[in-house]
């Protein structure tokens, strides 16, 4: 794990959304195509504003979601509704963007069908997450239903979990996806969640699943 820190989130911000950029595009001249995971949430949101605004050949890009509550896309709890907003616009609007939710099929029905046609976009080139202070990331949640069919060896690469503390069914990228990213970013701010990242290193892996698919990828962190 290599850990930047930053004066100000402001300077967080721009830092990692030209490292983002950069790594994509350097993909891109390797590769016809380059997978880009994000998560929902505030965190990435300005991250994602200055990222549309970069002159990358995005048409060649494809944006996935970490994870998603299976909701419709016009739900104001959508992450694809925040993606959509924040980053698929301007530049970024060429991009491809990889949806999960589907209409009349429940989250394990859906995760089912969409699982299969995620073959295609792994690797994931770049890997954005954020954490909670429970230490969660994507919707790997300690103690959340499926979470052990989610970090299972050979699980599919899309499932269907239920955090405890929430009533709002959401699908995940599995660990085995998310671990096998060819480079991987957290972005966290706060001690409460540096110091949550500290304690996940001394943790299973279910009791924090962040540390469990981080690796050896970068944490962009700022107060």
């Amino acid at each position: 794990m290599n850990l930047i820190e930053y004066p100000d989130r402001e300077m967080l911000t721009m830092s990692a959304a030209n490292i983002l950029a950069g790594e994509l595009r350097k993909c891109l001249n390797m590769h016809d195509v380059a997978s880009f995971a994000v998560p929902g949430g505030t965190t990435p949101a300005p991250i994602f504003d200055l990222m549309s605004a970069t002159e990358l050949d995005w048409d060649r890009v494809h944006v996935l979601l970490t994870d998603e509550r299976w909701v419709d896309e016009d739900n104001s709890h959508s992450n694809a509704r925040l993606v959509k907003r924040h980053l698929l616009t301007d530049h970024a609007a060429r991009a491809q963007f990889v949806p999960y939710y589907q209409p009349g099929l429940s989250a394990t029905d859906g995760a089912a069908k969409v699982a299969p046609t995620l073959d295609a976009e792994l690797p994931i080139s770049v890997l954005l997450l954020g954490m909670g202070a429970d230490m969660h990331t994507a919707s790997l949640f300690p103690g959340g239903q499926g979470l052990a069919e989610a970090m299972a060896n050979g699980a599919p690469n899309l499932c269907a979990v239920q955090p405890a503390s929430q009533d709002m069914t959401r699908v995940t990228l599995s660990a085995a996806a998310l671990k096998g990213a060819m480079s991987t970013h957290l972005v966290i701010f706060g001690t409460d969640k540096r110091d949550a990242l500290e304690h996940a290193q001394t943790l299973p892996p279910e009791e924090a699943p962040i540390a469990a698919v981080l690796g050896g990828g970068t944490v962009h962190w700022a107060a």
